[in-house]
């Protein structure tokens, strides 16, 4: 199960982790991502019914847009939508300075956004790929078959998923209490260092005290996904997170390290 989005340097890679989680513990009641983004993590794990429901938030207005569509009514008009699309750089740059009339035009904005701006930055302002795969520009990230099977998959799991356009904090408190809820927390904004999420989305700050201090208090499991810096590390030993090491290479393959952090969770004693 693949996500509409794309993200270089994205999640994949997490989903086996993720599976080990989820698998080595109490069949979870719900799963909550309260940072969903492109929420491929969220997909598997519904498609695989790897929890019987899934509670996403995203606070970013054309992406949570995506999502409502995707997941309601509505996918019918932007699968239509995707199919009448005839790409090129003039169409995209034109279907771009069109203020969206409805939430049908901003998800089609968003998902155009996504696929055809350098490093599928979202937010408004970033410029559009030259050369792409193979010379193709525009079109090198654009599979029109390919987005609307994984439209068309996603909406026939509507039942399974629960979608919020919440502060993430707010979501994440409403579980607290749940000792079998699973929560799995990727803030797409760093904490200390360099802070990807500027440049990829709109709102792009987090109290990240504010975030471990939450969690902390979570009865269920939590884990939560950030690159490696010392202040991640300090908020870990202070907050009771046991920290793993996943040797990483972004997309300009230069080696780093994400840090996978769990609370509560399966196998923490794990080197």
């Amino acid at each position: 199960m693949r996500s509409p989005f794309r993200y270089p340097g994205g999640k994949t890679w997490l989903i086996p982790v993720i599976r080990e989680w989820l698998r080595g513990m109490q069949p979870p009641s719900v799963f909550v991502e309260p940072f969903a983004g492109g929420g491929i993590i969220s997909m598997t794990v519904a498609a695989e019914q790897m929890a019987p429901r899934v509670v996403m938030s995203e606070i970013e207005k054309g992406v949570a847009a995506l999502w409502k569509v995707v997941l309601e009514d509505d996918a019918k008009k932007i699968v239509e939508r995707i199919r009448r699309f005839n790409i090129s750089r003039e169409s995209v740059l034109e279907a771009l300075e069109k203020k969206p009339a409805n939430r049908v035009d901003l998800a089609f904005q968003t998902l155009l956004r996504n696929r055809t701006q350098r490093g599928g930055i979202v937010a408004s302002g970033a410029s559009l790929m030259r050369n792409g795969e193979n010379g193709r520009g525009v079109a090198s990230r654009w599979y029109p078959q390919t987005l609307i099977r994984r439209i068309e998959e996603i909406h026939a799991m509507a039942g399974r998923i629960e979608f919020h356009e919440r502060d993430a904090y707010e979501v994440i408190a409403e579980h607290l209490t749940n000792r079998t809820a699973a929560f799995f927390v990727d803030p797409p904004y760093t904490c200390g260092g360099k802070n990807a999420g500027r440049r990829l989305y709109t709102h792009n700050q987090v109290d990240h005290q504010r975030l471990f201090q939450l969690l902390a208090r979570a009865s269920g499991m939590v884990l939560c996904t950030y690159s490696d810096s010392p202040e991640v590390r300090w908020l870990s030993e202070r907050y009771g997170f046991t920290v793993h090491e996943v040797a990483m290479k972004n997309t300009h393959h230069t080696a780093m390290k994400e840090l996978v952090l769990l609370r509560n969770g399966f196998n923490e004693d794990r080197n």
